[in-house]
């Protein structure tokens, strides 16, 4: 199903001359909407019910360029598989040319406010059964251990605003690449990195491939704190393990590879400067 069609990328979706990661968050919530709305399971159904709708279980993303101002992007979203209380969905972004911008899987789960998984109704799971595709797309960060043993941990902590907030009084789910972020650049200020210095003809630390799974929705006004453990460094990309956790309760946890790409949004190798605050 076409979920979103010829949406030219605007001003307000970049950070500097390519999107913002998050965005790409954003467009698969989007994409979301429109085919739970397609299945007769909708957001404002399940929100009206007081439920949290198609909360994410299990995100893998890799991104094969970056969009840019004036770029035109479409995606496809299909099931891939469905449970009495799960759906996976896989998600494909494509330029104006049909070429791949990215792709992500994401399992999602309906559930209470008491945090229990909602069954899916028994009219909504046979259409969504026959819409299922036999497609399944390696995405995600490559797992294999580090022979590096003394890589820098980091960590920062903030309140969850206003701001930050969805229609369930929780975190937005466009909101947790940009926390992580957030810990990223203040790790690179104390160790006396600016990004301002490095950013030019190239575009540093740009999420590239991602592997997180949620254990616990993250409350408003609670305190997040996010903890980040660099597993691997070298010019192509920083691997990160990430714990994002609020109220001694760990929320979220995950893989991140951040890569380099140029202003045209393809990827190149880190400058040498760029990788060294992370090897101590």
């Amino acid at each position: 199903m076409q979920t979103i069609a010829n949406h030219r990328v605007q001003f307000g979706e970049l950070a500097g001359p390519v999107v913002h990661g998050a965005s790409f968050f954003d467009w698969q919530l989007i994409s979301t909407q429109e085919i739970a709305a397609a299945f007769d399971y909708s957001f404002e159904e399940i929100l009206a019910a007081d439920g949290i709708p198609y909360a994410p279980v299990v995100v893998s993303t890799s991104v094969d360029r970056y969009p840019t101002t004036g770029d035109m992007i479409t995606v496809e979203t299909w099931p891939r598989s469905v449970g009495d209380s799960s759906v996976e969905l896989i998600y494909e972004i494509t330029d104006g040319d049909g070429k791949q911008l990215a792709t992500a899987r994401m399992i999602h789960v309906t559930i209470s406010q008491d945090g229990t998984a909602l069954p899916l109704p028994e009219r909504v799971r046979p259409d969504i059964a026959d819409a299922c595709v036999n497609y399944d797309p390696t995405v995600g960060p490559g797992m294999e251990p580090s022979e590096n043993k003394d890589l820098p941990s980091f960590s920062s902590s903030f309140q969850i605003h206003s701001p930050h907030i969805e229609g369930a009084e929780l975190a937005y789910f466009e909101e947790y690449p940009r926390f992580a972020d957030i810990a990223l650049e203040e790790y690179l200020s104390e160790r006396g990195t600016s990004l301002v210095e490095l950013r030019g003809e190239k575009q540093p630390y740009r999420i590239q491939d991602w592997r997180w799974e949620f254990q616990a929705p993250v409350q408003f006004e609670s305190t997040l704190r996010v903890s980040c453990d660099v597993l691997e460094v070298d010019r192509e990309t920083i691997r990160i393990a990430h714990e994002l956790s609020s109220d001694g309760r760990s929320n979220i946890t995950g893989i991140t590879e951040y890569g380099c790409f140029d202003r045209d949004g393809a990827p190149v190798p880190f400058d040498e400067s760029m990788v060294t605050p992370f090897r101590t």
